[in-house]
């Protein structure tokens, strides 16, 4: 019994010895490189911050059509861009369907460019 005793205690102070307890430093700074790098379009941090993701996802049709399938039944032009920043600001219906898309007045029209250029550019 002492035994088991003798080699708990030894088991935890050299766990706690390496422990390295700096009052004085409250957060460490780390960072972790990698080959993969994340870039996040202007167009994407709209839609993120934005109402859009209640009726829209990227792959799977929720209320309204997955930003997947928008980009593929429209090129990336101008026209298009410009068809479907008016249809964010505005709103519509029929296309998708009978429900209709709320608009979104609030947005400025680059604001809108930049949604409209980050979905159609999710063409694969």
């Amino acid at each position: 019994m002492k035994l088991k005793y003798f080699f708990f205690g030894v088991a935890l102070i050299s766990l706690t010895s390496f422990s390295n307890d700096n009052s004085e430093e409250k957060y460490i700074e780390t960072t972790v490189q990698s080959n993969l790098v994340v870039q996040t379009s202007e167009g994407e941090k709209l839609i993120a911050k934005s109402d859009c993701i209640g009726c829209h996802k990227l792959d799977k049709k929720l209320i309204g059509p997955s930003y997947l399938d928008i980009a593929k039944k429209y090129a990336l032009n101008d026209k298009n861009v410009t068809y479907l920043s008016g249809k964010i600001i505005k709103g519509g219906s029929g296309v998708w369907g009978s429900i209709p898309m709320s608009a979104h007045a609030s947005l400025k029209k680059n604001e809108a460019n930049s949604m409209a250029k980050y979905i159609l550019s999710l063409k694969k």
